[in-house]
């Protein structure tokens, strides 16, 4: 069977296990119940092969795992659960054999074993324990011990360890998983996935070499840190190099469960990473000696438009992040991007996925507008590389196309001076369902023609300050790169993402002048 069959065996596997409670339909609202426990079958699956590793040097189990009691550092994660026949039963038979009774649930005794898994183990305390099995919502079981059984027995009917499935496969299949639980996961899908091949694009773009210091500060699921690792790996094996340094990866999230879900996803993909919990935008978890750490790399996928910090947000700031540079209250994109630039080593480079609006709005309106000063700020200081427009339907919870910009705090090394690569991206498509998706060969020529700074007609330009300037600061690839085969018939996406644009602007204009007739009493 080949690596792609064992990925959609796992795959399809997974999901079935997930939708075997109530349905395709219901399946995500169960996310935070189904993968912690997805999650402890590996451990437990791993745990075994463990102990049979250590038992064909000491001739029984029940002496291997003896072992192991007195020195936990000889397994990965130590687990506190011992079948009734170690020599004949596996580790993960110990939950696979629970049941309810009159004294607790069953999903109490899976709740207590949640917890004294985590209480072992460090490194995962506070994410396997964060569900309660047995909770209820207004006298109700959110999850009955019927339905706790079903799940359990069908993640049993596959086996997890090392000889069965590897740390890559486990890691794609699990991503998978969590991207099904995007699929309908809503308008709230955004705040713990970005699609797959967005990541790569970005991964490919920002190119990482060993040891490299990587950060995410919205990093939800972990994906976006999960590909730069992926693609440092494929990089090393083209250059046949078995031993090097991995990524040093740093992340934090506001969300607590999802916060849970990237440090499992760590896990299950062998890496390593520390992922920080809380609001990156009022209290950052991340800091060097005396201020902010620095990392080569970055990249964020924030909340479009999030109108939750106003302007005293940014005017209270300790950290220096944003100086008189202050977005307005409707929208925090350049916020973020100014948190970013602000975490960045003087030769470091990032990706950050926004809204289309948020590289225009402004730009040819007599007004002043806050995100167009704050833009002219970045030009007029050589901070961005370049950007990409997106196509159409691709993130799951809007089906605006999004922009991904990025910024190098040393374009002089690479050559860049006043310079700007646009990437005209709309058509690089395929019709999905339930979004579009793209290709992984349009994926590749994305990046590489990012890498390699080349033009391609209808496909990238590059533009210098003075065209910047002259269309007063819209950095909208759109605006520089038609698509369309004629000039009379432009591309619907286009003529779209422009009225969406002028929606914003029209909003913060009528915003604007609310709040001075306000001022004025009327």
């Amino acid at each position: 069977m080949s690596n792609n069959d064992k990925d959609k065996s796992l795959e399809t596997w997974l999901w079935d296990a997930a939708c075997a409670l109530r349905g395709a339909a219901d399946a995500p609202k169960y996310k935070d119940f189904i993968l912690p426990l997805i999650f402890v079958k590996r451990l437990c699956d791993v745990f075994d092969d463990e102990i049979n590793k250590i038992a064909e040097n000491t001739g029984s189990r029940t002496k291997a795992l003896a072992l192991i009691e007195k020195d936990h550092k000889l397994v990965r994660f130590y687990l506190p659960l011992k079948p009734k026949d170690i020599e004949k039963e596996n580790i993960w038979d110990v939950i696979r054999q629970l049941t309810g009774d009159t004294k607790s649930s069953l999903g109490e005794k899976l709740t207590d074993i949640m917890r004294a898994i985590a209480k072992e183990n460090n490194r995962i305390s506070g994410i396997v324990d964060r569900v309660d099995y047995n909770a209820t919502t207004h006298g109700q079981r959110d999850m009955d011990d019927d339905l706790i059984s079903t799940l359990i027995n069908r993640i049993s009917e596959k086996r997890l360890g090392l000889k069965d499935v590897e740390a890559d496969i486990i890691g794609r299949s699990y991503e998978y998983l969590i991207r099904k639980f995007a699929e309908g996961g809503g308008q709230s899908a955004g705040e713990f996935y970005t699609p797959k091949e967005v990541g790569m694009i970005i991964a490919g773009i920002l190119d990482p070499e060993p040891g490299m210091e990587c950060y995410d500060p919205n990093c939800g699921s972990a994906g976006l840190l999960i590909k730069l690792e992926l693609t440092l790996q494929e990089k090393m094996k083209l250059r046949s190099k078995e031993r090097y340094a991995p990524l040093k990866l740093y992340g934090q999230e506001y969300l607590p469960n999802t916060w849970a879900m990237a440090n499992m996803n760590m896990v299950i993909h062998e890496m390593e990473g520390e992922i920080a919990i809380g609001n990156t935008m009022t209290k950052p978890n991340m800091f060097g000696e005396k201020s902010l750490k620095k990392f080569d790399l970055v990249t964020a996928n924030p909340m479009w438009n999030q109108k939750s910090f106003t302007t005293a947000t940014y005017e209270n700031d300790e950290l220096g992040r944003f100086g008189d540079r202050i977005p307005p209250n409707n929208t925090a994109d350049w916020g973020w991007v100014q948190h970013i630039l602000a975490s960045l080593k003087d030769n470091g480079r990032a990706v950050i996925v926004l809204d289309t609006g948020a590289v225009s709005r402004g730009s040819g309106n007599a007004m002043t507008n806050k995100e167009k000063e704050i833009r002219k700020y970045f030009i007029e200081n050589d901070l961005v590389e370049g950007v990409i427009y997106l196509p159409d339907n691709l993130f799951y919870n809007t089906s605006a196309p999004g922009v991904l910009l990025v910024l190098n705090t040393n374009k002089k090394a690479a050559g860049r001076t006043g310079k700007y690569l646009l990437i005209n991206a709309s058509r690089e498509f395929e019709k999905g369902q339930p979004k579009n998706f793209i290709p992984e060969d349009k994926q590749l020529k994305i990046a590489d023609t990012f890498k390699k700074w080349e033009e391609i007609e209808k496909f990238s330009k590059i533009v210098t300050k003075e065209e910047i300037e002259k269309n007063d600061y819209n950095l909208s690839p759109s605006r520089y790169i038609h698509v369309s085969d004629s000039e009379e018939l432009r591309d619907i996406g286009e003529i779209i993402a422009e009225l969406r644009e002028l929606e914003e602007e029209e909003k913060v204009i009528n915003d604007d002048l609310n709040n001075i007739l306000s001022k004025l009493g009327y």
